[in-house]
């Protein structure tokens, strides 16, 4: 039983490192990347719908995106979304497509993506420990109800925290990655 609670674990801390490296898919490195419009929400049909939903997005260049709308009457409402995000892009519509130029980044937006890096690794790291926490009170009962002894109990202990400390260890790997791809000319 506690071998489940173990894999439970692994599994989880693996579903928390894939949510960290979705999460960084949106932040803006040099390059010009489509994920970073995947949060955008546009509201058309009545009702707000992810704009990858709603038009293609190309990378022709390594600072241009283009959204291409499947239904050109929702043009309008994707450029107002794009302008209304908090990427601070300037969309251009030639009426069927839209062309977005990406701004070179400055020293002052490097640094402030980094701080918004960190953020989002501290949020995986605390996801991490509530992980941790979660299976190590399931043990906990699992001891209280003499389904594992305390010696079992206390090396249990240790190797979720050893796990713990490898995706922490993994997610620092991953955040130092991204804030060296930010930072760079």
């Amino acid at each position: 039983m506690a071998e489940a609670l173990f894999a439970l674990l692994e599994d989880r801390m693996k579903k928390c490192l894939g949510a960290l490296r979705e999460e960084l898919t949106t932040v803006r490195t040099g390059r010009a990347s489509a994920s970073i419009l995947d949060h955008i929400m546009v509201e058309v049909y009545g009702s707000p719908m992810p704009l990858n939903q709603l038009a293609s997005i190309n990378v022709p260049e390594s600072r241009m995106l283009t959204v291409q709308p499947w239904d050109k009457k929702s043009l309008k409402a994707i450029e107002k979304a794009i302008r209304e995000s908090d990427l601070g892009f300037n969309p251009l519509s030639d009426g069927a497509l839209l062309r977005i130029p990406l701004p070179e980044l400055t020293e002052e937006r490097r640094k402030s993506l980094v701080k918004l890096v960190h953020k989002y690794g501290e949020q995986a790291k605390v996801a991490l420990r509530n992980v941790r926490r979660d299976v190590l009170e399931q043990m906990k009962k699992m001891e209280k109800n003499k389904e594992l002894s305390k010696d079992d109990l206390h090396i249990w202990e240790k190797k979720v925290q050893e796990q713990t400390d490898l995706y922490t260890k993994e997610v620092d790997e991953i955040l130092a990655h991204k804030e060296a791809d930010i930072l760079q000319i």
